[in-house]
């Protein structure tokens, strides 16, 4: 079964022209809820990542892409390839996941 992970890149304090749209982490409460209750028999993994505090390197570069304000947060970033920025559409998200499983079965 293929693996499907999402991260969510962002901060506690809200982007100025985010102010009216929902936190990173409630972006990524809101996605996990959503696409578990869409495909509840996939492999989904759902990750928080606050740009003021990276782990990896790759979460390194991306959070420092975001603080340098190439990129707006929420980024939103599916098996390391970046989705979305700001509020992500679930119509998107869902279409990358089924094209995803998609792929994965005609291998």
């Amino acid at each position: 079964m293929q693996k499907i992970e999402f991260t969510v890149y962002g901060a506690e304090q809200k982007c100025a022209s985010c102010v009216h749209l929902p936190s990173a982490l409630e972006t990524k409460d809101w996605l996990e809820a959503a696409l578990t209750r869409k495909f509840p028999h996939e492999n989904l993994s759902f990750h928080y990542v606050d740009i003021e505090a990276p782990q990896t390197e790759q979460e390194k570069e991306l959070a420092e892409a975001i603080l340098n304000e190439e990129y707006f947060y929420p980024l939103l970033v599916v098996n390391g390839d970046i989705l979305a920025e700001g509020n992500p559409s679930l119509k998107v998200v869902t279409q990358r996941v089924e094209a995803i499983l998609s792929a994965s079965s005609h291998q």
